[in-house]
């Protein structure tokens, strides 16, 4: 039985190899609706290829310009943030992927999850920002967080089958990122060096969280809320050839890794087929030729944006949404030339220290909580 799919940010990294995935299942999946920022001229390849019947668009240039192409073929066009709740809560929706960067992904998950959807959840951002809330919301709908991130995917996959077995510990593990071994000054390295990771291919924001470490931080966070497990619990390690993608150890000492070659196929596949598994395409581990792995514990002075995150999570409530909504202006500016790599975390740590925590924020303070921090991190920048 095949089913049926939107992607929230199809023109995205994460859209793309969904995309990919579902080209290789003849007839087990069909594309629904797709979004995309700005990037029309890939989305206009992407209908052409897998024919929706509704897709959005976010920003309103792009949306004018769209609609003046393809307003007169039969297919729905969405505009605005608004587009993505409207192709998230669309009819005969079986599956949403939700692969959008950054806070505008929030209300869309909300809604699906209302609707008692499945959600394959790569927008990282929605549950640093509002995680008690996303997780409340799918368990009173009885809806279904499916975890896209590698190291997520790698956590559900553990847990598989181990129901009523309490879990001692998660294992959390990091790249390191480009500037692991980097001696040099932080402070001169250039945008084209962060985005240069040494085992994935990802989106731009994301690789400089890498970069930073940030992104081992807000997993850590996005751990806690998926899984129900205690920050303390959490423990991150450094692997540099990404092969063990995150393990759980249980009450007894035993503990389950997920093992594969780097590659998003994997879990993005294993969240668009759950709870089966396929065949997918990427290269099979060989045991006999594997050198060696190693870990390491992280370097929290090299790398304060870690430290930041993990606080912002102990300390809860609103906590999380502003280390996030902070970083990614941050990361932008970055991106744009504004700002020194080593500026990054020095702006989240300003905006952090002035910000008052709502231990129990409701969606509107946590919207509001964003647009104050984005504010203040942009008057930084």
């Amino acid at each position: 039985m095949s089913k049926t799919i939107a992607i929230l940010g199809s023109t995205g990294s994460i859209g793309e190899s969904a995309l990919k995935v579902i080209s290789k299942f003849n007839g087990d999946f069909r594309v629904a609706g797709l979004t995309t920022r700005r990037n029309i001229l890939r989305l206009e390849q992407q209908v052409k290829k897998f024919r929706p019947s509704m897709v959005g668009v976010v920003e309103s240039a792009s949306f004018q310009d769209f609609s003046r192409s393809h307003g007169n073929n039969g297919l729905q066009i969405f505009g605005g943030t608004e587009s993505l709740e409207k192709i998230a809560t669309a009819p005969r929706v079986d599956l949403v992927l939700s692969g959008v960067v950054g806070a505008v992904g929030l209300k869309a998950l909300l809604a699906a999850l209302k609707m008692g959807r499945t959600v394959a959840l790569a927008n990282k951002e929605s549950l640093i920002m509002a995680g008690s809330l996303v997780t409340e919301t799918a368990k009173k709908y009885g809806a279904t967080l499916l975890p896209v991130d590698s190291e997520h995917s790698a956590m559900f996959q553990c847990i598989q089958g181990q129901a009523g077995n309490p879990i001692h510990k998660i294992i959390l593990t990091a790249s390191g990122g480009p500037f692991y071994n980097f001696k040099g000054d932080l402070s001169k390295v250039t945008v084209e060096k962060a985005l240069a990771h040494p085992n994935w291919v990802m989106g731009r924001k994301i690789t400089v969280d890498s970069a930073t470490l940030m992104n081992k931080g807000l997993e850590a966070i996005e751990a806690h809320f998926l899984f129900g497990v205690p920050l303390e619990k959490i423990q991150i390690v450094i692997h540099r050839q990404s092969i063990i993608h995150s393990a759980v150890e249980f009450e007894d000492g035993s503990i389950l890794a997920q093992m594969s070659h780097p590659d998003m196929c994997l879990p993005i596949q294993y969240a668009l087929t759950y709870p089966e598994r396929k065949p997918c395409p990427i290269p099979r581990l060989d045991f006999a030729k594997m050198k060696q792995l190693d870990f390491a514990e992280p370097d929290f002075r090299k790398f304060p944006c870690l430290e930041l995150a993990l606080s912002a999570g102990k300390a809860g409530g609103t906590a999380p949404c502003v280390l996030s909504a902070a970083n990614e202006v941050a990361v932008y500016a970055f991106l744009a030339g504004k700002i020194k790599f080593t500026d990054i975390p020095k702006i989240v740590a300003r905006v952090l220290g002035k910000h008052k925590i709502i231990k129990k924020p409701g969606l509107e303070d946590i919207l509001d909580a964003d647009r104050g921090a984005r504010r203040e991190a942009e008057a930084l920048c």
